[in-house]
């Protein structure tokens, strides 16, 4: 990715108990984006919130049940976003849970490239 040029930025809101078989969904959305090859992904864990069902979860002590909000952030060129958002289509057409997908046009300020230990 180039700096000072436009990228796609697509955001993933689903459940931390989301679930494709047995691993989490986020997982497999990450893995696939690391395999595809695209710039980055980063999951970002909510404190609050509520989605379709308007049923609001939260981490507050009580709570029984682990289930967050979860954001799942990809930013590429946009034909890599459209191309990987089509591979991982499939998890969320059969998944019966709830989600929301966008994609929206950012500008690269900066990319620069760490290095590994």
């Amino acid at each position: 990715m180039k700096n000072l040029s436009t990228a796609t930025r697509l955001r993933i809101y689903i459940s931390s108990t989301d679930k494709a078989g047995h691993t989490p969904l986020y997982e497999l959305i990450v893995h696939a984006a690391h395999k595809q090859g695209l710039a980055g992904a980063t999951v970002l864990k909510g404190i609050m919130g509520y989605g379709a069902s308007s049923e609001i979860h939260s981490n507050k002590v009580w709570e029984i049940t682990e289930k967050m909000p979860l954001i799942i952030e990809i930013v590429d060129e946009p034909e890599r976003i459209r191309e990987f958002y089509s591979s991982v289509e499939p998890l969320f057409e059969n998944s019966g849970k709830g989600h929301m997908i966008t994609a929206e046009e950012v500008e690269i300020l900066r990319h620069k490239a760490g290095t590994k230990f």
